[in-house]
């Protein structure tokens, strides 16, 4: 099993704000990048699983915060799909420079939708893995900000979001909601170089964003692989080291995983 060394890494995006993440070298120049899902961070539980699985395979991983989230600067926003792609970017141009081989980037609800996002507009990663992305974004608002949320935004500019014990545990502003509302991911899907290899994973029970989003993109996709993980919800709960496995077995797959050392 190879044993991967963790050094904190801080790459600066477009908008000057300091992203935080973690390096886990593994003495190969390979590197997968991993994207964590809404209000998440790089210690999520799915992210820190395929970590382990990627590097106990020799992999390099990458694990970092969105800007807003986690250890890096910037404001949460409630959208940013665009921004996060761009943060991306800078992450991949960094690792480039390190002389680094961008093997996968791999994201996680809606760090799926951002890998895609990436995936339509750059074409410098070959391989990208979206573990339960979203299709129509405008879609599953209401669980956040009810069913009333347009006249609501028109009428006061935001909406707050409160948790269990009443307090606010984000804003959305009109801006943010219109920033989510105005992509769309069917044309991002269309607009995928033939040549990338898109791997989605998606659970049955997926009691967050349906599995209908799932086959739906991969009708988008030329060159895409589809897997169900029967009975997997949205976090994969009782279903960690299955979908780590997939991953690893899709990725193996494609070569992705032959010998490259230092």
């Amino acid at each position: 099993v190879t044993v991967a060394s963790q050094q904190r890494v801080i790459i600066t995006n477009s908008c000057g704000e300091k992203l935080v993440g973690l390096l886990h070298d593994t003495g190969s120049k390979k590197l997968v990048i991993l994207c964590h899902g809404f209000r998440s961070s790089k210690d999520d539980e799915t992210i820190l699983n395929l970590t382990a699985a990627l590097t106990s395979k020799g992999l390099g991983v990458f694990r970092f915060d969105f800007s807003g989230n986690g250890e890096s600067e910037g404001v949460f926003q409630f959208g940013n799909y665009r921004k996060e792609a761009e943060d991306l970017h800078a992450v991949v141009l960094y690792f480039s420079d390190q002389k680094y081989e961008i093997s996968a980037i791999v994201g996680h609800s809606k760090g799926g939708d951002v890998v895609l996002l990436y995936a339509s507009r750059y074409r410098d990663v070959h391989t990208v893995v979206n573990l339960s992305g979203r299709c129509a974004l405008d879609r599953g608002i209401e669980r956040f900000l009810g069913k009333d949320f347009i006249q609501r935004i028109n009428k006061d500019g935001f909406i707050d979001v409160v948790d269990k014990t009443g307090k606010v545990a984000f804003r959305v502003t009109e801006e943010s909601l219109m920033d989510r509302l105005n992509i769309d991911m069917h044309a991002a899907c269309l607009s995928i170089d033939n040549g990338c290899r898109v791997f989605t994973v998606h659970g049955s029970a997926d009691e967050i964003i349906p599995v209908e989003d799932a086959l739906e993109i991969a009708k988008l996709i030329p060159s895409h692989k589809l897997h169900i993980i029967e009975g997997a919800n949205h976090c994969y709960t009782e279903h960690q080291e299955e979908l780590a496995k997939t991953v690893v077995d899709f990725l193996t797959s494609i070569q992705v995983l032959r010998p490259c050392k230092r």
